[in-house]
This record gives C-alpha cells, sequence and structure tokens, in this order.
C-alpha cells in the first residue's frame, strides 16, 4: 500500500534508520546481497593511470555534481584531467556509438540499458572489466545489465524508478492518502484531479526518449509474462494480441487526462508543468527529481503507478531500472586512466556525493543516502517493481515503431488501427 499524505512522508524522510536501511538494502524487492566479482585485470585493460580523459554521458543535470567529484578527483589524482562532454539524452541514444569509435571521445563513457549497451559491447567498443577489483563495490545482483555472453563489459550506476512522479499535495487534495489499487481507482483519481483544473498527468508524448516510460507501468500487469515485450521482437508476440491491445485501449482511457498538446510536449515542458504545481502525476520516473527541485518546487514527492488490472491480478507496484552504465572504450589510448575515473565513481562516499546531489539511487554498496528525496523513497527500494520492460527490445527501430504506436491512440488512432500499421513496421524490419 503507497501511504501518499505529507505527514507519513515527512516521518518517512526524518527516520533515524532511514540512510542505514538504504544502504543495507539490495534492491527492489530483494534483500539478497553478495560478495562480488573476484579481483583481477579484465582483459584489453591498458595504459597508464595519466592524462586528459574524455568521459561522454547525457545527464546534462548531472553536470555540477560530477565537476564537484572531478574536481576532488584531480587532487587525488592530479595526473589525470577529467572532461564531461555530454549530450542530450536522444542525440546520445541515436550517435554515441559512432563518436566512441573514434575513441577521441568517451575514454570512459555511459550507455543505456538494453539496446544501445549491447550495441556498444557487439561493436567491440565495451572493454571487458570482467574481475576488477572495483565491481566488487556493486550489489551484484544490480549490475547485470551490464552484462553480455558471461563478461562484465559495463557496470549500472543509477537505481531509478521509472513510475510516475506524485505531487502528493494534490493528491491528498483530491481526497486519497492511498494509491489506487486498480485501474477503475486510478481513473476515478485522474477525474478528480482533472475536476479541481489541474491536469492529472503531464507526459512528453513528443519527446521519443522519455514518451516511452509511460508504456513500462502501463504494461508490466497487462503482459502475459514479464519477457512479453521484448518477444514482440522476436516474433513470438505481437502488438495487435489481446494483451498489447489492451494496452493501447488504456491510452485512449488516458486522453482526457493529459496535458493539452501532449503529443507535441518536450521533456522540459512536462517537467516544468509538474515542477509548478500545474500536475498531479509527472510520467517519467526517479531520475527526474533533481530537476523538478531544481525549477523550485518545494511540494512532497512519491511515486505513484496506474495499477493497469484488478487489485487481484497486479503483480508489481511499479517499475526499476539499472542503468547509466559504465564503461572503459576498447578504442580509447587512455583506458588506465579511464579505469582510475570508474574506481573513484565507485568508491562509496564518492557515490554517495552523486546520489545525494542528484537524487538518484546508486547500485554501489554502503551509499549513505542523505537527501530528503531519496529517503522520501526509501520504501520502493524494497516494494515488488518489474525491471523496467521497454529496454527488453534490442532493436531501436522495432522499440521506436511500438512506441509511436502508443503516441498515435493517445492522440486519437484508434487501438486496432494503430496496431496494424506497428506490426507492418516490426514484421519488415525483421525480413
Amino acid at each position: 500500500m503507497t501511504v501518499l499524505n505529507r505527514r507519513d512522508l515527512l516521518r518517512l524522510a526524518a527516520g533515524a534508520g532511514a540512510a542505514s536501511f538504504l544502504a543495507a538494502c539490495a534492491g527492489p524487492g530483494d534483500s539478497s546481497s553478495d560478495t562480488g566479482a573476484t579481483s583481477g585485470s579484465g582483459s584489453g585493460l591498458s595504459g597508464p593511470k595519466e592524462g586528459d580523459i574524455s568521459f561522454a554521458h547525457w545527464r546534462a543535470e548531472d553536470k555540477e555534481v560530477f565537476e564537484q567529484i572531478i574536481g576532488e578527483f584531480a587532487k587525488a589524482t592530479p595526473k589525470i584531467t577529467v572532461r564531461q562532454d555530454i549530450s542530450p539524452s536522444n542525440d546520445y541514444q541515436s550517435t554515441a556509438l559512432q563518436k566512441l569509435r573514434g575513441g577521441s571521445i568517451g575514454d570512459a563513457f555511459t550507455a543505456f540499458r538494453g539496446a544501445q549497451f549491447l550495441a556498444i559491447a557487439e561493436a567491440g567498443v565495451s572493454t571487458d572489466l570482467t574481475g576488477q577489483a572495483l565491481l566488487q563495490k556493486y550489489e551484484t545482483s544490480l549490475i547485470t545489465a551490464g552484462a553480455t555472453g558471461g563478461k562484465q563489459y559495463g557496470v549500472p550506476y543509477q537505481l531509478v524508478f521509472n513510475t510516475p512522479l506524485a505531487n502528493t499535495d494534490l493528491i491528498s487534495k483530491a481526497g486519497l492518502n492511498e494509491a489506487p489499487k486498480d485501474w477503475q481507482g486510478f481513473l476515478a483519481l485522474a477525474d478528480k484531479l482533472k475536476s479541481q483544473g489541474v491536469a492529472p498527468i503531464a507526459w512528453p508524448g513528443g519527446d521519443a526518449a522519455n514518451a516511452g516510460q509511460l508504456l513500462n507501468v502501463l504494461v508490466v500487469n497487462n503482459a502475459p509474462t514479464d519477457d512479453a515485450l521484448g518477444k514482440i521482437e522476436t516474433g513470438e508476440h505481437k502488438v495487435t494480441d489481446d494483451w498489447f491491445l489492451t494496452v493501447l485501449k488504456q491510452y485512449a482511457e488516458l486522453r482526457p487526462y493529459f496535458q493539452t498538446g501532449f503529443t507535441g510536449t518536450g521533456s522540459d515542458a512536462a517537467l516544468a508543468l509538474f515542477a509548478q504545481g500545474k500536475a498531479a502525476l509527472l510520467a517519467t520516473g526517479s531520475f527526474q527529481v533533481s530537476g523538478v527541485r531544481k525549477l523550485g518546487a518545494t511540494f512532497p514527492i512519491d511515486l505513484l503507478a496506474p495499477i493497469t488490472t484488478t487489485a487481484d491480478k497486479a503483480r508489481y507496484e511499479g517499475v526499476h531500472n539499472a542503468t547509466f552504465i559504465l564503461g572503459v572504450n576498447a578504442k580509447s589510448s587512455k583506458q588506465g586512466a579511464a579505469l582510475a575515473w570508474l574506481e573513484r565513481l565507485s568508491d562509496p562516499a564518492v557515490a554517495g556525493v552523486y546520489a545525494n546531489g542528484t537524487a538518484q539511487h546508486v547500485t554501489v554498496k554502503g551509499v549513505e543516502y542523505t537527501n530528503p528525496d531519496l529517503k522520501a523513497l526509501a520504501p520502493w527500494l524494497t516494494r515488488k517493481t518489474a525491471l523496467a520492460p521497454r529496454f527488453q527490445f534490442t532493436d531501436l527501430d522495432i522499440r521506436g515503431a511500438v512506441e509511436n504506436a502508443t503516441v498515435q491512440v493517445a492522440g486519437g488512432k484508434s487501438p486496432e488501427q494503430a496496431a496494424e500499421e506497428a506490426q507492418k513496421v516490426i514484421d519488415q524490419k525483421k525480413k
């Protein structure tokens, strides 16, 4: 049960045991831990720990915190200079591999979980980190997304929740102190919010990188199996299947509850709408909490996922992801320095600076969380959440066709027509 009133949230944030509880927690719905990899050297790493290196990533909102960490790193390791090369997430998704292949950008780099990570690894751009001592610093259960073919090519750094953010002041004003337990309850909440003159849901339908985050929570309880979304790519499932048509029909039901012009709304505009208190939910995830705060929002924030089934059939309360996968570029001539930078980020104290400065949970063990929002979201670390299914796709064109169908339906197209058109694209792509 997700408690959403302000008093309970403040009590959570003030709890004396919150930081130690978070530090000990292995991950969403999982209390298990592991000793990690054994120390040693991964294949391919070479070069002295010195030089000017490029750190390529897409999180512009993290720039200041990384600069702080870089400054301290420079004092401890004066022979290494780190430069951030930051691209917008859409650009990074589409151009990072090409840039990394050249070796001049991204001596150390990040990758999105799923298609991008696999493409970079398969292209021989990711250095094998198997056996590196830094892996011992991470919760083993949370870094599997950085492995393929039995080798660890990267380390997921962030533990995020791809679950809508909720302004709990507006939710409480609507007369609700608990998250709705079923689909009808969610629609009833949306009606109450709309009657109060706010947009129930701010959705960046015009931003391909973030529009699909909503798909995660609409799929997990509708799908026949946890890997059903990925099986659309293999042909074992189709978007014309009944379960996925149910997902599309629910997008149609949400039309009245998105903000005006949602199919053309970018991520920054949706973020601003939520931060200004003009929308009750932001249909992206916890990775945007820091952005909300930077815009001056002071209201309490929780997570609230629409439960798309009846309460008795719901398997998950939300969605999580382990992403922002750190890697060393195999094409770089400064791999030793790049590895030293990753080792620095893997230190629990440094990971704590990153986590608390960006309002991002991390996969590093032993981190003390002091950020009030991280403490408030602490219960989600042990709730039943599914690993974000949209990243099961390894072909971005197929993922794009599926996600575009959801935007088309939200914009007014019939679920059946959108599904048929998307399936044609998928079938053509598979030939």
